[in-house]
């Protein structure tokens, strides 16, 4: 089959229709992994010339082509308003013309379904799966034609059917070639322009030249296609907009897990024990203190559990003698979700960081100043500084500051408009290197915080031991296992078997001589 151009054909004079148009919902999602384009394209301007995926102009052929759209919506409409910007000739099939016309841009054409259908050669079908049937009384005039399928099922819909949405219109026009496309694009998007992951566009059918033709019109309207095989793959396409945030599902619960446990052991040591056994009412503390107690100690174990996995990993292929087996699904998991639990981390950090601004300004704070001031007038007593609590306190802030920075660098170098821009040495080196540097530089600041709190009986609480030392433990257990691995029997073996050594395997490796060379080694 040759490709189908998107050519001009004769249109027809709008007529009036008398039934009610389905409308096309909105739709969202941040797509999954696609190369980027540097070029944007902002509002669209109706211009004779065609936009590139990369931003760039090129000239329109002298006769415009000619795309159709079934369906009056809120994305038909956004769809029709990007097609003419970006250089198409539009037609709207409506049931109802006289009445939507004034919805769409004065450059589309709206008419009857029947007439609009009967010049493009590509088709966008913007309704509803209930409403499919409503079009088979244009089978005959569909013949042949590409059929764009931007529809998306509701949860239910998904789970009830087997088949997916563009499937199910393929069986009702088998004289058509059904491509499934633009579903995960919101009207939003389609008017505002494409903008980072919304510019991505999965597309997938079983006929390679229908599928081709959407692929330069997606990329005429400022979009990157997404080449995602046959029309079978259409369900997993479908069930994209589906998912909400399906990689942050198991951070963000370890993040409150952790959250909800040491506000409640800090609720417990700082509060319901003065109450219970001093009769201190202290309850104030819930709102700020008890939180900004909590939030340090969930981004400091997040942290560690950032770069606890890679520990694991490398024991593991020390002990195997070899990169080539799989690690376990736990651990494969872990390890895909170490980027978001960073991000969890800075974000608990930042807040950490607000909340202890905010402390000199409670009206409590203020109260136990004074009431300090009235103190030490009665006990006439002149002066209170002490050097030790003055110089631990400006290395406690001082370390605080450096580690939220260097945690603040990680966040931004995760973004990909950043990533991107770093080579992979680059990019190892500010995630792996800096990232163990901000560990060891909020171990320091915790440290510096408990000071000889944690050897002090006064500071067990119902017998719980300071907060600080638990968040410890694995941090500890971090950092001494990468010292651990960097003495010399360890760090050449397991830097011989990233290089594809193997223990028991035919093909040996030896490390180069020049430490700087066996720095460029992989790191998981």
């Amino acid at each position: 089959m040759e490709s189908l151009p998107l050519g001009p054909l004769v249109s027809r004079a709008p007529a009036p229709g008398w039934e009610k148009s389905p409308d096309m919902e909105d739709s969202t999602l941040h797509p999954q992994s696609a190369t980027r384009t540097s070029g944007e394209m902002d509002k669209p301007l109706i211009s004779r010339h065609l936009v590139g995926s990369d931003g760039s102009l090129a000239e329109a052929p002298r006769e415009v082509p000619k795309v159709g759209i079934l369906g009056s919506g809120d994305f038909a409409r956004s769809l029709a308003t990007r097609l003419v910007g970006s250089g198409f000739s539009v037609v709207v099939g409506s049931r109802n013309p006289k009445r939507t016309a004034g919805l769409f841009p004065s450059a589309a054409q709206v008419t009857l379904q029947e007439e609009a259908v009967g010049s493009p050669e590509v088709i966008f079908v913007a309704m509803f799966r209930e409403h499919y049937s409503t079009l088979c009384g244009l089978s005959d005039q569909l013949a042949g034609k590409i059929l764009v399928d931007v529809s998306n099922p509701t949860q239910q819909e998904h789970l009830r059917y087997h088949e997916s949405n563009a499937e199910y219109l393929a069986s009702l026009f088998p004289t058509c070639t059904v491509v499934k496309a633009f579903n995960v694009i919101s009207a939003w998007t389609l008017q505002a322009g494409p903008r980072d992951g919304n510019r991505q566009v999965p597309i997938c059918s079983d006929q390679p030249e229908a599928k081709r033709a959407v692929l330069e019109l997606a990329q005429a309207m400022g979009f990157t296609p997404v080449d995602m095989g046959s029309l079978a793959s259409a369900r997993e396409v479908e069930a994209m907009p589906l998912r909400l945030l399906p990689g942050w599902k198991v951070p963000a619960l370890l993040a409150l897990g952790l959250f909800v446990f040491f506000y409640t052991y800090n609720f417990v040591r700082d509060v319901l024990q003065p109450c219970l056994q001093e009769g201190k009412n202290k309850f104030y503390q819930l709102p700020v203190s008890v939180v900004n107690t909590a939030l340090p100690c969930v981004a400091y174990v997040l942290l560690s559990l950032v770069y606890l996995p890679g520990v694991v990993a490398a024991a593991l292929q020390l002990r195997r003698g070899t990169k080539y087996r799989r690690f376990p699904d736990w651990l494969d998991h872990w390890l895909q979700h170490r980027k978001q639990m960073g991000l969890l981390s800075f974000f608990c950090a930042a807040l950490h960081a607000l909340y202890s601004f905010c402390l000199p300004l409670r009206r409590s704070h203020r109260y136990e100043l004074v009431n300090q001031a009235v103190k030490q007038v009665l006990t006439n007593k002149s002066h209170l500084w002490i050097e030790e609590e003055v110089w631990r306190m400006e290395i406690y802030l001082s370390l605080g500051v450096l580690a939220l920075g260097t945690l603040s660098l990680l966040a931004v170098t995760s973004l990909p408009s950043i990533a991107n821009s770093l080579n992979w040495r680059e990019f190892s080196f500010v995630q792996s290197t800096l990232g163990f540097v901000g560990l060891v530089l909020s171990t320091l600041h915790t440290l510096t915080y408990g000071w000889t709190r944690a050897f002090e009986e006064s500071r067990y609480k119902f017998y719980l031991p300071p907060t600080f030392t638990l968040t410890l433990l694995v941090p500890c257990v971090v950092i001494l296992a990468k010292g651990l691995f960097l003495l010399p029997c360890f760090s050449r073996r397991l830097s011989k078997i990233r290089r594809g050594w193997e223990k028991d395997g035919t093909v040996k490796f030896t490390l180069p001589v020049d430490c700087a060379l066996a720095q460029k080694t992989s790191h998981v």
